[in-house]
């Protein structure tokens, strides 16, 4: 088998469980191995440190597959892979019937995204080791998942770092566009050929569920209290309002939340479920929008939810210059022009307000950019936050690291004049595991802070 000799300066990331060899670290090469073979990664002196397979055209030259020798990735390897993937989801999952099947690095296939949704597996392949082993992985699939059909979503521009082409299509069986699945007890409808990424999300499955002690508790903010009320000769405890009389509405402890960048609507799903009054959920995709609409339906909520089509930055200041003008007319100490249309309406406030944007910082360059726009956001969301509620707010950008993150949120409560008191601090779900030392699998931050006004303490 064909050896990459390492150098003998390099740091040892390797031995520390990192699976990438760059370029830089490559002393040289023995043997004359293709694109996507398989090689043995040596160290200065000779001695064997992993397997992994080679591509000189990228510049992660070398991605580990084992720490011992390995002469093919065939059928029997990816099937013995798989089934440690589906022991893990298994333990940790439990009966759910979509999550991350297989999360590249992490589960020791670098290069491979597998997510299952149902019967139907979607896959990617990112890296031209696992393009070329595609028939052993579909094969390997179908024998340990017994799917009723694999989808490919290899349109993703990282493949081209590798000299690939984008891909998407059918591998095996049938393949409908959409797939509903089941997340946390709700239901959600899925488009696998033309969603996000592979169609869905699953890194932030507990942390959607873990929003639910913000959703109920809110009644006495409008007054309403529960009462023993006596009722065909039993006492009873019903919500009552300042007026004595009972409420009816079923939700009415329920909070008001705002999601922003919605795509599929999955917190605001969650938020409804757990028992929110009334939800807007806001995204700029009218696909997304339409896609968020379907699934409200689809689990009965329609009700309680009102669809947004706006950019969210401009919607936030937008609310945050209405509430602004709001308070100056009502305080009256200066000559306003009462003709003239509040913005926004005069804006809103909400209880909860949940941001989950997208990567805003995809390269090391662009995190100065990403800081002002994280800043902002967060910025006018918590200003948009009712006294005491919560922020929860979220970054997927792995070059956005923990605590400049962190910092960036505590720049932006500063100028809103907020104290932020950290309830909640997560990371991405149990199907997205993390090597440690491998710094690039630690790239989202999810955060819940209640939100409280320096002048109001």
């Amino acid at each position: 088998m064909p050896s990459v000799i390492l150098e003998r300066s390099r740091k040892k990331r390797l031995e520390q469980g990192h699976p990438w060899v760059y370029k830089s670290e490559i002393a040289s090469v023995e043997g004359e191995p293709k694109p996507g073979d398989l090689v043995s990664v040596l160290n200065h002196q000779g001695r064997f440190l992993a397997s992994g397979y080679y591509n000189p055209q990228s510049q992660i030259t070398v991605r580990t597959v084992s720490y011992e020798p390995v002469e093919l990735m065939d059928r029997a390897f990816f099937a013995a892979r798989f089934q440690e993937c589906l022991k893990h989801r298994e333990r940790f999952i439990g009966e759910e019937n979509a999550y991350r099947l297989v999360y590249g690095e992490a589960d020791f296939l670098p290069g491979l995204i597998v997510d299952r949704f149902a019967d139907v597996l979607v896959v990617q392949l990112l890296t031209l080791g696992m393009d070329r082993c595609r028939e052993e992985i579909v094969s390997a699939l179908v024998e340990v998942m017994q799917p009723k059909g694999i989808y490919e979503r290899s349109d993703v521009s990282v493949r081209e770092l590798e000299g690939l082409e984008l891909r998407k299509g059918v591998l095996y069986g049938e393949c409908p566009r959409h797939v509903t699945v089941t997340e946390n007890g709700l239901k959600i409808k899925v488009d696998i050929e033309e969603g996000q990424k592979t169609g869905y999300f699953f890194d932030q499955r507990e942390n959607r569920a873990s929003i639910k002690p913000l959703m109920t508790g809110w009644g006495s903010r409008s007054g309403i209290a529960l009462q023993a009320v006596e009722s065909g000769g039993e006492l009873k405890k019903v919500p009552v309002n300042k007026s004595g009389k009972e409420v009816t509405f079923p939700y009415w402890d329920g909070a008001t939340v705002l999601e922003c960048f919605s795509h599929t609507g999955s917190f605001t799903l969650h938020a409804c479920q757990y028992g929110a009054k009334k939800v807007t959920c806001l995204d700029i995709s009218e696909h997304a929008i339409d896609s968020a609409r379907e699934n409200v339906e689809l689990n009965g909520f329609q009700d309680r939810v009102e669809f947004v089509v706006d950019d969210a930055f401009q919607y936030l200041r937008n609310q945050v210059k209405g509430l602004d003008e709001r308070e100056q007319r009502a305080k009256g100490d200066q000559k306003v022009d009462t003709s003239k249309p509040l913005t926004a309406g005069g804006g809103r406030s909400w209880d909860v307000v949940i941001l989950d944007p997208p990567a805003f910082a995809k390269t090391k360059s662009a995190v100065k950019g990403a800081c002002r726009g994280y800043k902002d956001i967060n910025l006018h969301g918590m200003k948009l936050v009712n006294e005491g509620g919560y922020l929860v707010t979220a970054s997927c950008s792995y070059h956005m690291r923990p605590d400049l993150f962190l910092d960036t949120i505590q720049d932006a409560a500063q100028d809103a004049g907020k104290i932020l008191r950290l309830v909640e601090w997560r990371a991405a779900g149990k199907d997205h595991p993390q090597i440690l030392g491998v710094d690039e699998g630690h790239y989202l931050k999810f955060a819940v802070f209640e939100v409280r006004s320096k002048s109001r303490l």
